[in-house]
């Protein structure tokens, strides 16, 4: 009788996105906002964000963010459309001049929305769009694309290694995960 051997991991399917995946962030703030949720604070990243923001860490905490259980998540804001925006987003009109069609130059109000810590934003958001429930098939993925402007949009292409280091944030902290290539 003859066993059946397991096919070792490289003789394993390729995972769906192996051909990359298009991602370029637009900065409409979609991912930072929305149905309340929690953004989880490693001791680091308290460290990061108190520094960057020239506070203690105890004063950062206190102002920025709220303890559940043992852990902590994270501040939200409630919008008057009853959504929740991290305490760290911030929204701007800009305004720029464009011409139409026929030459006519008209001014065009858009709004952006950033993070004001993005320097020393914490891991969790560091790793969007790269989590594992959105790289667990392309329905999952695709479903987050409705509303992350920035998936399958723009002109950077993630690998399948580059996809699964920021998913798994392989060197984190020493040289944090980014949307901007190296």
């Amino acid at each position: 009788m003859k066993l059946q051997v397991i096919a070792a991991a490289a003789e394993k399917e390729k995972p769906w996105y192996a051909d990359g995946l298009k991602f370029t962030c637009q900065q409409c703030g979609n991912c930072c906002t929305g149905s309340t949720g929690y953004v989880w604070l490693s001791d680091l990243e308290i460290t990061r964000l108190a520094e960057y923001l020239n506070l203690s860490e105890r004063q950062m905490l206190r102002r920025y963010a709220h303890k559940v259980g043992r852990r902590y998540s994270l501040n939200e804001i409630r919008t008057a459309a009853g959504q929740y925006d991290c305490v760290f987003l911030k929204e701007e009109q800009i305004e720029r001049n464009k011409r139409d069609a026929a030459g006519n130059e008209e001014s065009i109000v858009y709004t952006k929305r950033t993070c004001t810590v993005y320097p020393v934003r914490p891991l969790q958001c560091r790793t969007w769009p790269f989590w594992d429930s959105n790289l667990s098939s392309p329905e999952m993925w695709n479903e987050s694309a409705k509303r992350c402007h920035g998936m399958n949009h723009g002109s950077r292409v993630f690998s399948q290694a580059e996809s699964e280091s920021l998913r798994d944030a392989t060197d984190w902290p020493q040289n944090p995960p980014t949307s901007a290539k190296k």
